[in-house]
């Protein structure tokens, strides 16, 4: 079974993960992804034999609209499917990765260079394993994993330097180490 079709079998037995994915044409943003730390933790709970919603705190969609940089926009768009998905026992977290330098600088302390697309921003995300975006597409899933789904799929957790610092990164596994034990963590200058 390729990496590919393992993941899409995990995805398509998550109950938290499935809902959004039947109605994903109903969330009618563009560019738009399932992203990072939801689709990451799945394949950890079926990896380490967890209930499938074990330790997930929220899902997070991101989309691209350069056309409308404005917080009110965005905001909108969150609680427009938050109502959609108000069944779903979790937060759901909607950004327009557009948008995110324009505070992120205040938010972490240095400024970063607009994105080009949601697929260039996942290309930043602090993880090899949680740089993972997916989407239906016909049957199956449209996959970005530009880092590959190997460390995805093997439980390991190692940095994307890319963006992140020593101490995001580090905030980020001390917190996935706790709920996730069995994961391998690569140190950040391994």
């Amino acid at each position: 079974m390729s990496e590919q079709a393992e993941l899409e079998d995990i995805v398509f037995k998550s109950p938290l993960l499935m809902p959004l994915l039947k109605r994903w044409d109903e969330i009618a943003l563009p560019d738009c992804w399932l992203v990072a730390g939801a689709i990451a933790q799945t394949v950890w709970n079926h990896a380490f034999g967890l209930p499938s919603s074990h330790g997930i705190n929220d899902l997070d969609i991101v989309y691209f609209d350069a056309d409308d940089l404005s917080e009110q926009a965005e905001a909108d768009h969150a609680t427009r499917v938050r109502e959609m998905f108000s069944d779903l026992p979790v937060w759901i977290d909607v950004k327009n990765e557009a948008r995110v330098h324009c505070w992120y600088e205040a938010k972490f302390g240095y400024p970063i260079p607009p994105y080009k697309s949601t697929l260039d921003a996942i290309t930043t995300f602090p993880t090899t394993a949680t740089a993972v975006g997916l989407r239906p597409n016909g049957e199956g899933l449209e996959c970005c994993a530009p880092f590959g789904l190997s460390d995805l799929l093997n439980g390991i957790v190692r940095p994307n330097k890319k963006q992140i610092t020593q101490a995001i990164y580090e905030q980020k596994v001390h917190r996935w180490t706790a709920v996730w034990p069995r994961l391998t963590v690569m140190d950040w200058d391994g």
